[in-house]
């Protein structure tokens, strides 16, 4: 067991106010030459404890990605959010950071919450670290623009469409992944091959429209324009994220996309043509580009 810096929270979406929680545990990590690491859960503790769905805007490997690579965290342990886990006093679980993780100092939020019933605070967890030695820290609510920022208010922007300043909120792209299937091949008889992604139904999905996007594919980045919606110029039924991939032409069924999405193109709406709907891609496709050329 290696010492660490012990990141605390769910951290779904990783944005800013986060960061500010991670790079103080990097911060001290790097003074201590020990690992900054942080847990997370395999699932919303809000959803398992209410019964009501709360919708993820990232998936576990997301999560664990951003934290890497955004803010150098060396390890990200998912625990599992049970019946047995959310029973476990407070006292017990600090307990068990200290001894299974080898904590050496903590970090959390200021309305953080752990502990059967919740019933551990930031408070409390500075008792117990002061009790045993351990270094504590609480980070406070981080503002953006008047607007305190949270998992909450990102939400309700990409639900809204407000992709841009979604971004802004969360530091970073927000990353929509899944795996290609087979879809009804409408694209490609408009000389635009789409990849139909499969997403878990966990995930959030934005707003529907079009929007402008990375691409991740094995390793490589391309410009896409993204629809997510129903596809009423053909009378869709089913709701879908279709990426087309600019300068790409490949067999990618079964592989796994990564989109990072940054800007809301338009609305999702009904062409009385296929023809009409054709030109208006290729304006995206343009506005795309142009903006691709800016990142």
């Amino acid at each position: 067991m290696k010492p660490c810096v012990l990141a605390l929270g769910f951290f779904d979406g990783v944005h800013i106010g986060h960061g500010r929680l991670l790079r103080r545990v990097r911060q001290i990590a790097d003074a201590r030459n020990i690992t900054a690491a942080a847990i997370t859960f395999d699932r919303h503790p809000a959803s398992f404890l209410s019964g009501v769905h709360t919708p993820l805007i990232n998936t576990v490997s997301e999560r664990v990605l951003l934290m890497e690579q955004q803010y150098g965290i060396d390890e990200v342990y998912v625990l599992t959010f049970d019946d047995a886990f959310c029973s476990i006093p407070w006292q017990d679980f600090a307990q068990m950071i200290r001894a299974q993780y080898g904590a050496e100092h903590i970090v959390c939020g200021f309305d953080y919450r752990f502990g059967a019933k919740g019933e551990g605070t930031p408070r409390h967890m500075a008792q117990f670290c002061e009790e045993n030695g351990i270094g504590f820290d609480a980070i406070g609510a981080v503002e953006l623009e008047g607007t305190v920022v949270s998992s909450t208010y990102i939400r309700a922007a990409l639900q809204d469409g407000r992709m841009q300043e979604a971004c802004r909120f969360l530091g970073h792209p927000h990353l929509l992944s899944g795996t290609v299937v087979g879809g009804c091949r409408i694209g490609r008889t408009l000389g635009i091959p789409t990849a139909n992604m499969q997403i878990a139904e966990s995930i959030l999905l934005p707003k529907c429209g079009v929007y402008a996007a990375r691409a991740n594919v094995e390793g490589e980045c391309y410009p896409a324009v993204v629809n997510i919606g129903m596809r009423p110029t053909f009378d869709g039924k089913t709701l879908t994220v279709e990426p087309w991939l600019l300068d790409f032409d490949r067999d990618i069924y079964g592989k796994e996309i990564t989109l990072e999405l940054f800007s809301y193109l338009r609305e999702e709406r009904r062409f009385e043509t296929k023809e009409a709907l054709q030109t208006e891609i290729y304006r995206n496709e343009k506005t795309v580009r142009e903006l691709w050329k800016g990142l």
